[in-house]
């Protein structure tokens, strides 16, 4: 490898040539020229190459079109190369700061007109809000700079180069550059052109910069209830601009606040009366404007205090709880090119979900979504460009964060950073970046914060030993590690940390600043983080990893669209499906996960109180309603009652709930419920929006909560029998006929089984390698739970007919089911029976000793051939809507529900275990508009009742898949009941499945009566 074709490449230097100070971006009335559209393009192999390109008379009729903003290797349809995804490693060799001669490059021209009043322009800046790695600018075929830091703002000077009328503008693009050592941010590298690019007329007597710092404070004095719905502001202006510019004009219309400096020295703070103040959930807003005569200014501003005191963050004198996430600029088909109608939707969406927080990882997002954070209210973690993750390979052996060499460049992204976003009032952390180890450089980023923005506070996940931050945070920190890091009376060491640091650490307060790691099917344990965050104040939440898949839209050999990862475009080096983890999947489509998430941290609670009657509806109880908000009290929501006899509808009103302040609770009286004899009695309440907001309709759904005011129902007793005679043969029990023993036909269909099935298509979090911290057998330490289930045969059973056994009207069979590998083995007793007229199934399930692993699942599977009527939907009563597991129950809720065998499923990039219902009392099977079967389930002797999975694919099939259209058609469905199932936990980065809902080889019993439904 050599850097002779190409020195530029691989020097350290943010910027060169006529660049100019970062600022803020603004939204000004000075005349402006959008660059954006189709530009000339080539792309290169290597960095090397003439600059005649960039000259004023070159002929570049010969090129191609390329949009801008755009990413390069996502337009052509591959023409120009193709996206590589990495998480750590890089995609090549590490020796800082070179990089591979073999460097894509893309040559960039484009044709515009400077019109003829611009020649009266202080100065002509040429701005680009992002491009991917390094860049070169001429004008006019004179080279005016260059610059790195992809997702940072740079301008240049371009008042000598430009001319009136037709101007040339040529940049050079280089994939690799020493700056892509400081931006391994898991995620797609995506060269080119991707953020707007600008020319600007400055005026004489502009404004060069604004910064409005506007405080609050409660109007009321100290030890009375704080009013959080107004009090005084304070504005602290910072005006750069020439002496000659002023005077400069503020005004606030709405707060009738008009002031005139004359002079630099006249700017100084002062106190707004009356005003209201801005926060997530009340993101009040004020226009203003700052104005010269030769230019004005526009911006919203909203007044917020970002305090920390002792271990608590507080946002106006109130602690902020985050219930965040990650977020990377990601579109299936444009990259990170930003597109504002979908990213007002996502944040939209987002706050449906009872989101409140962002943080940016890993970089500055386009400036416009912050106005949008702004506006419909979130808590920002504005997160610096940077990250070094590969270097963590290396021991951080090399790493540029403590390499004095690269100094200039850490600085200079956070300048950008800070400049660029300091007037958002959504902003309240700054974060130096991301998993880019410690040293000198991050601690000098943090003095120039410091130093910058004395009222936000710093956060780095990496500054362990709180050495240079304000915030103490972990990711993926397990549960009992939280609340050690939580309670004062913990007095554990921390990661990394001696115990003077680990008692400095919990002086702080604590974010999560990524955790529930929502890759594929999962993460499980939401409740179990919220409720140590509710349990201990220094906890102040987190942010879940992440928010939204990142597929790039593709098609398949046989033109079948589907989201692409890691591989997928024939990436030498990559990281397979790891982008695949967020709780939105790259179609916008939310998964279960997002569901648990907001019923977790919906914003209103519910506790029931002596409200389970009896059938005679006497004695209605009470349920408190807890204002989990940080501002809004409950004004605005409306609190809506329904009553539910087996999933059926029978009654419904509204609660009359007075309103209740932020942290405030109350208690109403339950109205009156007719309870049902037969059928189960289900009471839920819904917290729902009384007006629309900008960001969902009236009767949005915020908060749920159900109680059970079932009378007592007994499950019949098995009828014992005495009278087996050995051999099954032909035999008919009610619906059900059997040939040699066998399950031939149900309701007149062809099934097959009922079998033995422990095995499900491992979820992401199963194929994550075991840490090995609390293993018990070394042999399985760092060895997924997926490779020791394959290990083990568990997708391969094998059944042997121990006995076959019947009398009048019944029928018994034996079975030994074993592992191929394991040793092991399951017996399973299968009863036939006609109970009072209606046809039951029992299966006893018991395995045998020297079982090593936990199992993914306990049922029995069904096979149903279409036949002349596929199986396609199903109408149950159990928990729905949407799947369930253990450890991941809080959005369910018990109700009848109806849904297509399609619709069961959700379609994860990568195919796995999906679709689970747990608590099943009751499912029928549909073919079209027609019933087919009636499938009643029935609790064990401890109370537990089954889960059913209906699909179109075996757990086995679905296990050999890497894409869902490499599943194919199918012409049977596949049901099976689940006497229970293993947990979901974060273990493919972050804890593993909590012991409680971890699933252990255990006795299992399930009971079903069958019918036809004619």
């Amino acid at each position: 490898m050599s850097t002779e074709l190409s020195p530029h490449v691989s020097d350290l230097s943010p910027g060169r040539g006529a660049l100019r100070p970062a600022r803020s971006w603004l939204h000004s009335d000075a005349p402006s020229l959008s660059l954006n559209g189709p530009w000339r393009f080539r792309l290169s192999p290597t960095a090397s190459g003439p600059e005649d390109f960039a000259a004023d008379g070159f002929d570049d009729h010969g090129w191609d079109s390329i949009s801008v903003p755009s990413h390069w290797v996502l337009e052509g349809d591959g023409a120009y190369g193709r996206p590589i995804y990495t998480n750590i490693q890089f995609p090549f060799p590490i020796d800082p700061p070179h990089v591979p001669d073999e460097n894509p490059t893309g040559d960039y021209r484009r044709y515009f007109d400077v019109p003829a009043g611009w020649s009266d322009a202080e100065r002509v800046v040429l701005r680009f809000d992002g491009v991917e790695s390094l860049f070169r600018v001429w004008v006019n075929g004179t080279e005016v700079g260059s610059a790195s830091g992809s997702r940072l703002a740079h301008e240049f000077d371009v008042t000598s180069a430009v001319r009136t009328g037709d101007n040339v503008i040529a940049v050079r693009v280089h994939q690799w550059s020493a700056a892509s050592y400081v931006e391994d941010q898991d995620q797609w590298w995506l060269p080119g052109i991707f953020r707007d690019v600008t020319l600007t007329a400055r005026p004489v007597g502009g404004i060069e910069d604004v910064w409005l710092r506007t405080g609050f404070e409660q109007g009321v004095p100290p030890g009375f209830e704080q009013d959080f719905a107004q009090g005084s502001g304070l504005v602290e202006a910072e005006i750069t601009a020439d002496a000659a510019a002023f005077p400069v004009t503020l005004r606030i219309p709405e707060l009738d606040v008009e002031r005139v400096w004359a002079t630099p020295g006249d700017v100084a703070p002062f106190d707004v009366p009356g005003v209201e103040p801005w926060s997530a959930e009340v993101p009040r807003l004020y226009d203003a404007t700052v104005s010269t005569a030769a230019e004005s200014i526009a911006l919203r501003v909203g007044f917020r205090t970002v305090e920390i005191r002792g271990d608590r963050f507080l946002v106006n004198g109130r602690r902020v709880v985050f219930h965040g996430v990650n977020r990377h600029e990601a579109h299936p088909g444009r990259g990170r090119v930003f597109d504002e109608e979908h990213a007002r939707e996502d944040l939209a969406r987002m706050k449906r979900f009872n989101v409140n927080a962002i943080r940016t990882s890993h970089y500055p997002p386009h400036p416009r979504l912050l106005d949008l954070a702004d506006e419909l209210g979130f808590w920002v973690v504005l997160e610096c460009d940077l990250e070094t993750h590969g270097f963590e390979k290396l021991d951080w052996v090399g790493n540029p964060s403590d390499d004095p060499a690269w100094r200039e460049t850490y600085l200079d992204r956070i300048r950008r950073t800070v400049e660029r976003d300091k007037n958002h009032p959504s902003i309240v952390i700054w974060s130096l970046g991301n998993e880019a180890g410690t040293g000198g450089n991050l601690a000098a980023m943090s003095s120039w914060v410091h130093a910058r923005d004395p009222e936000r506070p710093v956060h780095y996940e990496g500054d362990y030993t709180g050495e240079y931050t304000d915030i103490y945070s972990r990711m993926y920190a397990s549960v009992p590690e939280t609340e050690q890091i939580g309670s004062d009376s913990a007095r554990s060491t921390l990661l990394n940390c001696t115990p003077a640091q680990s008692a400095r650490q919990r002086t702080k307060p604590f974010l999560l600043c990524e955790y529930a790691h929502a890759m594929g099917n999962g993460p499980g344990a939401f409740d179990q983080y919220e409720a140590l965050v509710r349990r201990y104040p220094r906890l102040h939440g987190g942010f879940v990893w992440e928010w939204r898949d990142h597929g790039i839209l593709t098609s398949a050999p046989d033109g079948t669209p589907y989201h692409a990862y890691g591989g997928d475009f024939g990436e030498v080096v990559h990281d397979g499906n790891f982008v695949m983890d967020g709780m939105l999947l790259s179609d916008d489509v939310p998964t279960p996960s997002l569901h648990e998430f907001k019923a977790v941290v919906q914003p209103v609670g519910f506790t029931f109180e002596g409200a389970r009657d009896s059938a005679g509806g006497d004695g209605h109880g009470e349920v408190g309603v807890a204002n989990l908000r940080h501002t809004a009290d409950t004004s605005d929501l409306r609190f809506r009652w329904r009553v539910e006899h087996d999933g059926t509808p029978v009654a419904s009103g509204e609660l009359a709930v007075p309103a209740i302040s932020a942290g405030g609770s109350g208690r109403v009286s339950l109205p009156a419920v007719a309870v049902a004899p037969d059928a189960e009695t289900w009471l839920t309440i819904d917290a729902v929006l009384a007006a629309p907001t900008a960001w969902a309709p009236a009767d949005h759904v915020l908060a749920t909560a159900q109680l059970d005011r079932s009378a007592p129902r007994r499950v019949s007793a098995v009828r014992s029998r005495a009278d087996w005679r050995p051999g099954g043969g032909d035999l008919s029990l009610g619906i059900a006929e059997f040939t040699g023993g066998s399950l031939a036909r149900l309701a007149g269909r062809e099934v097959g089984g009922p079998r033995l099935e422990l095995f499900r298509a491992p979820t992401d979090n199963d194929e994550s390698p075991s840490d090995g911290v609390e293993e018990s057998d070394a042999s399985i330490a760092g060895v997924s739970n997926a490779e020791l289930w394959r290990r083990d045969g568990l997708d391969r059973l094998t059944t042997r007919r121990v006995r076959v056994e019947h009398s009048a009207d019944a029928l018994r069979t034996v079975d030994k089911v074993s592992s191929a590998n394991s040793g092991s083995w399951v017996m399973v007793e299968s009863v036939w029976s006609v109970e009072d007229g209606a046809l039951e199934l029992r299966v006893e399930i018991e395995p045998s000793r020297g079982w090593r692993t936990v199992w993914p699942r306990i049922g029995i599977r069904f096979d149903l051939p279409d036949g002349t009527a596929a199986v396609d939907g199903a109408d149950w009563f159990g928990l729905g809507p949407l799947e369930s597991y253990p450890d991941s129950l809080r959005a369910a809720r018990t109700g009848r529900f109806t849904a297509t065998v399609d619709d069961l499923s959700v379609d994860y990039a990568r195919p796995q275990e999906t679709g689970h219902r747990a608590e099943l009392r009751r499912l029928t099977l549909a073919s079209g508009d027609s019933e087919v079967l009636r499938i009643e389930a029935l609790p064990d002797t401890r109370g537990r009742r089954p889960g059913f999975t209906l699909s179109r694919h075996t757990p086995q099939e679905i296990a050999s898949a890497r894409h869902p259209f490499e599943l194919g058609e199918s012409t049977t469905s596949h049901l099976i009941i689940d006497a229970a199932q293993h947990g979901l936990g974060s273990r493919s980065c972050g804890p593993d499945v909590w012991p409680e809902f971890a699933l252990r080889p255990e006795a299992r019993t399930i009971r079903l009566r069958l019918s036809a439904t004619d």
